[in-house]
């Protein structure tokens, strides 16, 4: 297991489009691939569990990757997140 710390600079925060853009690049991974935002803990590989995390900008999320590719999957979704997703 690969954990990272990244935070959303997007100023909208992780609304629809960017949400999309995050799952996108998760499911191109075969690793379990989740995320944490204080409490909570969200499957980054789906939409509904994304944008339930109710993440604006500024916000700090740990990316959390587990299995076979674990380590290309989260190198991957840190580059997505740092670039702004999509936005």
């Amino acid at each position: 297991m690969v954990r990272q710390k990244v935070v959303i600079k997007n100023p909208t925060g992780l609304h629809l489009r960017p949400a999309g853009v995050l799952c996108k690049a998760a499911m191109q991974h075969k690793a379990h691939i989740s995320f944490q935002f204080r409490e909570n803990t969200a499957n980054a590989k789906s939409v509904l569990s994304v944008l339930g995390a109710c993440i604006k900008c500024g916000d700090e999320i740990e990316l959390i990757c587990e299995g076979e590719d674990e380590q290309e999957a989260l190198e991957a979704l840190v580059k997505v997140v740092e670039s702004g997703l999509g936005e």
